[in-house]
């Protein structure tokens, strides 16, 4: 079991993370279609993935201070689809109901975070002590 102060630290690192991962994906993204003239939906794709993988190292390194291993990866990806499912689920419901698109947005980035945080504390990187 974590302490407090190291509980505080770990979502104050998650958190740091989860902004320089969105300016990394949305850096790649711009490039890729700015600069080097990809299709948008090509350059998300590619962005989430490089995100994704820089996002599970980061994480776990710093985060959560744990080593780089396969099955933390391969749990980091479900937690990150079931991210990906709510953020556009959210989003759609948003819709659906008619509010503005922003709210929808907000929508996420108050839910999301939480949701993937407590899926990584409990699942992906749960001390087995």
């Amino acid at each position: 079991m974590i302490g407090q102060h190291d509980a505080k630290k770990r979502v104050l690192r998650f958190c740091a993370t989860g902004l320089l991962i969105t300016l990394l994906h949305a850096f790649i993204v711009w490039a890729m279609v700015s600069v080097f003239l990809y299709s948008p939906p090509l350059s998300n794709g590619v962005a989430f993935i490089i995100a994704t993988l820089t996002s599970y190292a980061i994480n776990t390194l710093w985060s959560f201070s744990q080593p780089l291993q396969r099955h933390t990866l391969y749990k980091f990806i479900c937690v990150s689809v079931i991210g990906f499912i709510a953020s556009v689920s959210i989003a759609w419901l948003a819709q659906w109901i008619g509010l503005n698109y922003l709210l929808g947005i907000l929508g996420v980035i108050l839910t999301v975070p939480i949701i993937t945080f407590i899926l990584h504390s409990t699942w992906t990187y749960r001390d087995p002590r």
